[in-house]
């Protein structure tokens, strides 16, 4: 039997979708960040597949109710834009908050994912939360260590010494907004600090592909993907 999401409150006026295991718990906890398209069905459907697979999951609307079409890029881009990263954090510990809260879940057990504008902030969170988070896991996040953002934003890399949580890094090799030498920069640097991580890199696969509803999906890296990261959040949160 599948999950079955709901909308909660998650306080401050945050609203995001929860799904949950069946049973009485308490379940390991994962908060899911949304792409630069907000809050839409693939992210409802992904918060359900963590419960169906153990996990008491959420997902906060940063967009606050905005959802854009995967065609229309240049509002999605515009919206991205008006992020703002400690308003983003505060709103994830309202999440992880929310998520102490709950009876069913464990709240000192909890990782966090995201995918492309999700995938920056899963990577800021675990350096900026390290107590919150026990495993992180980022899907192809731009701006995390680029030369210069292209959209303006404070890049990463000297946030990595703040690591606590072990993360993964999933990557394609045809991605045009993320490309090789970025992979490299981002390496050393967790390297460098001595931080447990592994980076993956798809051959053939742009930006996306784990994503079924957009036209870059690819299905044999989203499912193994999918199977590594769910393998890793059950050792390192609990089954």
């Amino acid at each position: 039997m599948s999950a079955r999401g709901e909308w909660v409150e998650l306080g401050g006026g945050l609203r995001g979708y929860y799904a949950r295991p069946d049973g009485a718990g308490p379940f390991p906890a994962v908060v899911i960040y949304i792409e630069a398209y907000g809050l839409n069905a693939h992210f409802k459907r992904l918060t359900e597949r963590f419960a169906d697979a153990g996990f008491a999951a959420v997902t906060p609307d940063l967009y606050d109710g905005a959802v854009y079409e995967y065609a229309d890029l240049p509002n999605a881009i515009g919206h991205l834009k008006r992020m703002d990263d400690d308003t983003v954090l505060a709103r994830t510990e309202r999440t992880l908050d929310f998520l102490a809260g709950r009876a069913e879940a464990r709240g000192n057990a909890v990782g966090v994912i995201g995918f492309c504008m999700g995938g920056r902030y899963a990577f800021l969170a675990n350096a900026a939360l390290p107590s919150r988070f026990k495993a992180a896991s980022a899907f192809y996040g731009g701006g995390i260590g680029p030369v210069e953002d292209f959209f303006g934003r404070k890049t990463l890399l000297d946030r990595v010494g703040d690591m606590r949580a072990p993360m993964q890094l999933w990557y394609g090799t045809n991605d045009q907004f993320i490309r090789p030498e970025e992979h490299g920069r981002i390496a050393e640097a967790m390297s460098r600090a001595g931080r447990q991580y592994t980076l993956t890199v798809f051959p053939g696969v742009t930006h996306g592909f784990f994503c079924e509803d957009r036209a870059s999906y690819d299905q044999d890296a989203a499912q193994r993907s999918w199977r590594a990261t769910t393998a890793f959040f059950h050792e390192y949160l609990g089954a």
